[in-house]
């Protein structure tokens, strides 16, 4: 106990064309298990990756007090990385289409197996792996059909194939269920047992498991402390790494929203009508004969635990899903195939998820994305006229991000980039906003700042939301009706 793993002398981290982190000391010893907090854009996941050798740095030593390679003891779960598989997958759909294999995904056995060392075989290690997580039912599904908190626990079963001392957690239970969140705490502190270190970086103080015996809080680019859990993680201290103030912005929101379609037109003022409708992947039963309707003036929370069909349901409404077609849907006032383009369904449709952020994948202006939810593209194609351009300052001056305005979208933290895209979902004032756990990633000043904003929407505005989360605390006071979905799959 009390040996020295991993040394950081007086670093300085190099983070593309900026330096963050200056003058950065920090000790990890064998039996410590450490947690870093800190706002959106701290520079949190920077500081991790700079323990794997993802990212470099000037000045000062980075001691590694084992002979391995860091690859091959460090394993490492981050929102990015699901990103980066899930584009990877999709940048694949094209050959399918061609090879007539339209269902030939990636199956999650084959990601978690990817993990393992250059060279050795983790199959025998696989099962065990797979049990400790409850997520032997999963190994046989492609991942694009997996959930977020599903294809975390993929994610974190990969880590673990190569038996790694330290394990990095970035955000692990982002996206998952209070029950998951309790099995995979579980599963963790069971590793610790057995001599796992764990690293932990989360937003969420309420989340660090009992396990964790040092904090360290990072603001603004610099470390602020780091010590004994019980000298760090205070009310005061916390108070003093999240004393973010607002100001009012003076903002109001237009009841009138652009270019909706007159209310006449849809009947009985119902915006979603879906009718005993089933989603099937391969011999996954995903929706089973959900009858379902969403009238005017209706504010929906969803819920219910990972893997019950939650972001199926929302896809089957944006447009993004192929199965719409084979189900009895209405959305404004019109069938699902009935001679609609996916432009017309769009364009009443504002949408925050995940899997929109691994959309972005070009080098593009944080300001662009933003004004591209004008056009529902992915990508700015058009020039903006003055009232276009007056929407998307007045959404940036609100989220707070002009600061990052024009920097490069895809540089920004996942938490930056998730405030991007909100306000890309707001700017046009959509009729339906569709927001599928809008807060993962986001820091705690950012959820009240958020939050409030879906009260105001959803209180004094024409807008109707459908709502995810995994988070009751998360629901705002506005939402005035429930879906509760079960899971079709037997949780271990």
């Amino acid at each position: 106990m009390d040996e020295p793993l991993i040394t950081l002398e007086d670093i300085t981290i190099r983070l593309r064309d900026k330096f963050i982190l200056p003058h950065t000391s920090w000790k990890i010893t064998t039996g410590q298990h450490w947690a870093i907090l800190g706002p959106n854009g701290a520079g949190k996941s920077s500081l991790v990756r700079v323990l794997t050798g993802d990212v470099p740095y000037v000045r000062g030593s980075i001691t590694h007090h084992f002979r391995e390679h860091p690859s091959e003891i460090i394993g490492y779960v981050s929102s990015e990385l699901q990103e980066h598989l899930i584009a990877r997958e999709k940048s694949q759909d094209m050959s399918r289409n061609f090879a007539g294999k339209l269902d030939d995904f990636e199956k999650a056995r084959t990601t978690i197996l990817a993990g393992a060392h250059h060279g050795s075989d983790g199959s025998p290690h696989l099962g065990r792996i797979a049990d400790t997580l409850g997520i032997s039912y999963l190994l046989d599904r492609g991942i694009r059909h997996l959930s977020s908190g599903e294809m975390r626990k993929v994610l974190i079963a990969r880590a673990l194939i190569k038996s790694p001392k330290i394990l990095i957690l970035d955000e692990p239970f982002a996206g998952i269920d209070a029950g998951s969140r309790k099995k995979i705490a579980e599963s963790i502190a069971g590793l610790v047992r057995q001599g796992l270190q764990i690293i932990l970086v989360t937003h969420r103080a309420e989340e660090i498991p009992p396990f964790i015996s040092n904090i360290l809080f990072i603001k603004n680019g610099k470390v602020l402390m780091q010590g004994k859990r019980n000298d760090i993680l205070t009310t005061e201290n916390l108070n003093r790494l999240y004393d973010r103030k607002y100001f009012d912005h003076g903002f109001t929101l237009d009841k009138r929203k652009p270019g909706a379609v007159n209310s006449a037109s849809y009947r009985n003022g119902i915006l979603v009508d879906m009718r005993d409708v089933s989603v099937k992947y391969g011999n996954t039963l995903v929706l089973n004969n959900l009858n379902w309707t969403v009238r005017r003036n209706e504010n929906w929370a969803i819920v219910g635990p990972s893997g019950s069909g939650k972001s199926t349901l929302l896809s089957l409404i944006a447009g993004d899903n192929p199965q719409a077609y084979a189900n009895e849907i209405y959305l404004f006032g019109r069938r699902r195939g009935s001679g609609e383009s996916i432009w017309d369904i769009k364009e009443h449709i504002g949408m925050v998820s995940s899997e929109m952020q691994t959309l972005y994948r070009r080098d593009m202006a944080a300001c662009d994305v933003v004004a591209s939810g004008i056009f529902d593209s992915i990508g700015l194609y058009r020039n903006l006229d003055s009232e276009h351009k007056r929407q998307v300052e007045k959404w940036i001056e609100f989220f707070g991000i002009s600061n990052i305005a024009n920097n490069i979208f895809t540089r920004l933290s996942s938490g930056e980039r998730r405030m991007v895209l909100l306000a890309r979902a707001m700017v046009k004032s959509p009729e339906l906003l569709i927001l599928d756990e809008p807060c993962q990633g986001l820091d705690r000043e950012n959820r009240k700042l958020f939050l409030g904003l879906i009260e105001m929407i959803g209180r004094d505005t024409d807008t109707n939301l459908l709502y995810v989360t995994h988070h009751q605390d998360e629901l705002p006071a506005c939402m005035d009706h429930i879906l509760t979905l079960k899971s079709r799959n037997k949780m271990k």
